[in-house]
């Protein structure tokens, strides 16, 4: 299986009770990736996201304008791997 552009990308802010995660799920519909979202004990959600280099950048950034007013930071780790995920799911 080839290697594919793998994301981890952790948002803070007021990220969790908003419908941050269903938002992701919805968003991922329109983009050609793969992996999931949810949220941590500190209060920040974690989001994996496999594909191409432009979709995955791009389902990122769709994310970030949906739930910009919510979102104070963010940290974001890429790399290549195989990939791990089918579909798009809320953990």
């Amino acid at each position: 299986m080839p290697d594919v552009h793998h994301e981890t990308v952790f948002f803070s802010g007021r990220v969790q009770g908003v419908g941050f995660r269903y938002q992701s799920l919805q968003v991922s519909k329109e983009f050609d990736v793969t992996g999931y979202v949810t949220n941590l004990p500190d209060g920040r959600v974690q989001l994996e996201a496999e594909g191409e280099a432009g979709e995955v950048a791009a389902f990122v950034a769709a994310i970030e304008e949906r739930m910009h007013g919510y979102i104070r930071k963010r940290e974001r780790q890429s790399d290549r791997r195989p990939a791990q995920f089918r579909g798009f799911a809320i953990r």
